[in-house]
């Protein structure tokens, strides 16, 4: 005689998720407190004045190119140190964005040549969409 023996196949098995939003929320509010935003730090450069000044509708397609009085030169926060390499880096950006516009940020006191060879090769480059900085003139 043999003993029949029957599984159950009733048995249920869940997950637990009453303590989901809570997850959530921690994971929230660690990403926003370890998030760090990118702030451009540029050169020292101190903006000649202007009378005139309009004001860029966005800041999503703008590459800034900083040069100070000592005639450093940066990209996006990247040191050009020969002026003939600019043009492959605005070429390379441009090819990436089609809108891109190039801001400007000059010392009043930089060398005036060195400002010419930066227009130079952006010319080269293609980038003529260009933002000179200034800031406004006193009353």
């Amino acid at each position: 005689m043999a003993v029949k023996i029957e599984k159950k196949s009733n048995i249920k098995i869940s997950v637990p998720t009453a303590s989901m939003p809570d997850i959530i929320f921690q994971l929230l509010i660690f990403f926003m407190v370890s998030t760090v935003l990118r702030v451009y730090t540029g050169l020292k450069v101190e903006l000649p004045e202007a009378v005139k000044i309009q004001k860029l509708p966005s800041k999503n397609h703008v590459s800034t190119i900083w040069v100070d009085r000592a005639n450093n030169v940066l990209i996006d926060d990247v040191s050009v140190k020969d002026v003939s390499k600019l043009e492959n880096i605005v070429w390379n950006k441009l090819n990436v964005d089609k809108q891109l516009i190039f801001s400007l940020k000059v010392d009043q006191e930089a060398d005036m040549g060195k400002i010419i060879d930066v227009q130079q090769q952006l010319r080269k480059a293609n980038g003529l969409r260009i933002n000179y900085s200034a800031i406004p003139a006193a009353p």
